[in-house]
């Protein structure tokens, strides 16, 4: 199973850990996953999720610090070399050429989706209307480009759901218990950032 995703750095949260957990039940389940993420150089190593590899990729101005997969060809010849028996891509708009590659290589792909297209784009300043009509389009063309759309929030979902996609999966991403749970508590903790009555958001 090979894996691509953009905007994901050592230190970004969300997206970094669910790629690594993925990685790993796939590898639990005996599956043989690689990775393949930008970074400011090539590497290549085999890590507890599996083979990740990375690729350089420029930053992107705004972001503080993502960076993209923008060279196709050294892409596509990876994804040659790799020959992998499925596809799972996680960035709609660079990387969403990939799903017609998968078509042509007769492998079976998904796009995987956490964010809304629209709330992204407003949160750079895009109008509403203009926002919402540029990811109906992206979202249109993704969802003809992979043979299904997993959704991990309900946001993502309704945005494929509005245009009619009917290869959309939901997917809901789990919560880590080891380090999140009710018996981990420090009723001393959160007295020092909130009173009683006050609800606390860490």
């Amino acid at each position: 199973i090979v894996r691509l995703a953009n905007f994901v750095t050592p230190a970004s949260g969300g997206l970094r850990t669910a790629l690594c957990e993925l990685g790993r039940g796939y590898r639990a389940a005996g599956h043989e996953p690689v990775l393949i993420v930008p970074a400011d150089r090539h590497t290549d190593r085999e890590t507890v999720q599996g083979r990740v590899i990375t690729l350089p990729g420029p930053p992107l101005p705004g972001t503080g610090g993502y960076r993209v997969l923008t060279d196709r060809r050294r892409l596509a010849a990876l994804l040659e070399e790799l020959a992998p028996g499925r596809l799972e891509v996680c960035d709609r708009t660079t990387l969403r050429w990939t799903g017609r590659w998968a078509r042509r290589a007769r492998i079976p792909a998904v796009m995987v989706s956490h964010e809304s297209a629209d709330g992204v784009l407003r949160t750079w300043g895009v109008p509403e209307q203009l926002a919402r009509r540029t990811a109906d389009a992206v979202n249109t063309r993704t969802a003809h480009a992979y043979a299904r759309v997993v959704c991990t929030t309900g946001f993502a979902e309704r945005e494929f759901r509005r245009i009619g996609a009917r290869n959309v999966v939901r997917a809901p991403l789990g919560v880590d218990l080891a380090e999140r749970h009710p018996g981990r508590y420090d009723a001393g903790l959160r007295a020092r950032y909130a009173r009683g009555d006050e609800a606390l958001l860490l």
